[in-house]
């Protein structure tokens, strides 16, 4: 059964399942993204932004699959520069294979679980980088990927070296959404 699940996932994913958009959402289902400090579609407080501490939320999950070998985890805000007029995607965070036994990251997450690798964000470092947008409120999606393999060292990579090496290999995903608008 959960073989047969994994093969599903990874056709879903790889676009040669025809499924229905209620036969979908039983795949993704399982995996959940969720912070203690702000809820889906909530408000991150300040504390995580540039006007705060700039430190990482806390994140738990749960629903990994039992065929998952690693999670990567890519923070980022499709509304950079102006939400009104967004011209690209900003990344804050990219971090890869974190264990599949790993089901959080602590609040200010410094030391990361052990094999967990660091990929480069938007201010051309690793590590996390908090919101803060230069106009309006925006949107920071923090997407959790389930793979069925451990990535290679990529020595920082990008997120979109990191989107191609995933590909064909994600079993399940999770999305947390937050916004943040300055208020300074």
């Amino acid at each position: 059964m959960i073989k047969s699940l994994l093969f599903c996932s990874a056709l879903l994913y790889m676009g040669a399942l025809d499924v229905s958009a209620q036969e979908k959402e039983v795949f993704t289902m399982s995996l959940k993204l969720t912070s203690t400090v702000f809820a889906h579609d909530g408000e991150i407080p300040s504390k995580y932004t540039c006007e705060g501490q700039d430190s990482s939320p806390p994140l738990a999950w749960s629903g990994v699959p039992p065929g998952a070998k690693t999670l990567v985890l890519i923070v980022d805000d499709p509304d950079a520069p102006d939400p009104a007029a967004p011209k690209m995607t900003w990344v804050h965070w990219v971090l890869y294979n974190i264990p599949a036994n790993v089901n959080a990251l602590p609040e200010a997450a410094k030391q990361l679980p052990a094999g967990t690798l660091s990929g480069l964000n938007d201010w051309n470092r690793t590590g996390y980088g908090g919101p803060c947008p230069p106009i309006g409120r925006h949107r920071y999606f923090h997407k959790l990927y389930a793979l069925d393999t451990v990535l290679p060292d990529l020595d920082r990579p990008t997120k979109a070296v990191i989107e191609a090496k995933m590909k064909g290999h994600i079993i399940a995903q999770a999305e947390l959404v937050g916004t943040f608008q300055k208020r300074k």
